[in-house]
């Protein structure tokens, strides 16, 4: 009788649970139908407008037209564009590198016991935290050729003064010194949370070995460090990829086209010539290039087996 009793009690597999007339998968998709609206309107929506619009020959105040893919065609051929693709690459590659050396060195040091050391910590993080349009125009005023404070301590040690932003040989490089200056504190946070985090037995071991403090941290440090300094160059890669308001503010892709980046030239063609397909075409290929960086990224993450 127990197991008649309890085969007649028990539901089967197919039966639906109820909820006020409504089935439990129809309660799920009530509870999901917010989000999934909220995505709709903030991503999806916005994608494939950016695709049509880039297959369209749209100039504000002016009729649209269907043109296919002339706007990507016209792209290939776009000398000016073209231009903006290595040199947004170099902007990122000295803006990961940079604060990445630095960041580690400070790592380093704010990692050692020594008085106020707290204090320091919080002044070096500083930067992170200001504005990005009030460091462009204070480093503005340090850039100037005759009135700026650089070429005043360059004179001190017999350098002659530099046009910095002004010349179009130097203008990449001194950008990337404003990135550094603002972002080496986000690489060291990231680093030192790595440093507290590792176990001291084999440092420990290879003090008893005579190991030097170069080598403890060619061979301990850095290797167990690894996931932590991959977590900042992707965070780096990112952010430097989408920078915008430092160079808009410092130069407006100047002199020339010489600091002129995909963001800006996007800047350009959708607010200043009001070029909407073209720029639409621009993103499109953005998105691209920033997805081809995070899969290869993605593969070094992998290959350096870091979530082990």
């Amino acid at each position: 009788m127990r197991p008649l009793l309890s085969k007649a009690r028990a539901p089967g597999r197919a039966a639906v649970l109820r909820h006020g007339g409504y089935s439990r998968r129809q309660v799920y998709l009530l509870f999901l139908l917010p989000a999934l609206l909220v995505i709709f309107a903030v991503i999806i929506f916005p994608w494939l407008f950016t695709i049509w619009m880039s297959l369209n020959d749209w100039q504000i105040g002016m009729q649209q037209s269907f043109i296919g893919f002339a706007n990507f065609q016209k792209l290939a051929t776009d000398t000016r564009f073209l231009e903006t693709i290595p040199r947004t690459l170099f902007f990122t590659v000295l803006g990961v590198v940079a604060p990445l050396i630095f960041g580690v060195f400070a790592a380093e040091v704010f990692h050692q016991h020594f008085p106020l050391r707290g204090l320091l910590r919080g002044i070096y993080i500083m930067p992170m935290m200001t504005t990005p349009v009030a460091i462009a125009l204070i480093f503005i005023m340090m850039y100037h050729p005759q009135l700026g404070v650089l070429n005043y301590l360059l004179s001190l040690i017999g350098i002659p003064p530099q046009l910095w932003i002004y010349d179009k040989n130097t203008v990449i490089p001194a950008l990337v010194l404003v990135e550094t200056w603002q972002w080496t504190p986000l690489v060291m946070l990231i680093v030192l949370g790595g440093l507290a985090a590792l176990p001291t037995e084999p440092y420990e071991s290879a003090l008893i070995d005579g190991a030097s403090r170069w080598d403890m941290f060619r061979f301990i440090t850095l290797p167990l460090v690894t996931p932590f300094l991959m977590v900042a160059v992707i965070i780096r890669t990112i952010d430097a990829l989408k920078s915008f308001d430092i160079i808009f503010v410092m130069t407006q892709g100047g002199p020339g086209t010489a600091s002129e980046t995909i963001n800006i030239y996007l800047y350009l063609q959708a607010f200043a010539f009001f070029n909407i397909g073209h720029a639409s075409a621009v993103v499109i290929v953005f998105f691209v290039i920033i997805l081809t960086l995070a899969i290869i990224l993605l593969a070094a993450r992998e290959r350096l087996r870091w979530t082990q």
